[in-house]
């Protein structure tokens, strides 16, 4: 649903000459500003540049679809995106010492989330694997249940309900090993056929 308008100002940024990477890294500097602000308990603040930083990695595909994608686009959205996603918990393990272990686990928990979806990526890519189930992209995107909208929504929850932290985010971290574990059990199934 939101592709067709994403699109439409994607199509007009890329005609006003500003590149998907430019985007990508402005968005990125951006969101990295939700730090300091979550840190010293800003979280509407925090919360207006995280929002502002999932636009502009919306818009940066638009403009990349519109434009041309590059390598070089894909490679800085994916590792922007991981990037900002531990940003935003480290924020929020700055702001409450009561935070620092169910922060840690959350990490944890996205460092599964995010090698399960990178290795699968780069085997898929070498055995000539491709998916448009979620539109064109720079290379495989496997499914699970935690994914960018859940983890967005998740932030968003914590943002509006910071004291809410702690079990939010030990539920997440939990729902972020499910989908960490389906992956590699579908990278068995569909990786395992040719394997010796």
């Amino acid at each position: 649903m939101i592709t067709p308008p994403l699109d439409a100002v994607g199509r007009r940024i890329a005609a006003a000459g500003i590149s998907a990477n430019a985007l990508t890294l402005g968005g990125f500097a951006v969101g990295l500003l939700a730090v300091p602000l979550l840190a010293m308990g800003a979280y509407g603040a925090g919360l207006a540049a995280i929002l502002i930083n999932r636009l502009a990695d919306g818009l940066d595909g638009a403009v990349a679809r519109s434009a041309g994608a590059s390598d070089l686009g894909g490679y800085l959205d994916i590792v922007c995106d991981f990037l900002f996603y531990a940003a935003v918990v480290f924020g929020f393990v700055l702001a409450a010492p009561e935070n620092r272990l169910p922060g840690a686990f959350l990490l944890f928990a996205f460092i599964g989330t995010g090698s399960s979806f990178l290795a699968f990526a780069v085997l898929a890519a070498r055995r000539g694997v491709e998916t448009r189930a979620r539109g064109a992209k720079s290379f495989y995107y496997v499914g699970g249940l935690t994914e960018g909208a859940e983890t967005i929504a998740l932030f968003v929850a914590l943002c509006l309900f910071p004291r809410a932290f702690g079990p939010l985010a030990w539920l997440f971290g939990a729902a972020c090993w499910v989908t960490t574990l389906t992956r590699m059990l579908e990278a068995w199934r569909l990786l395992g056929r040719s394997s010796n």
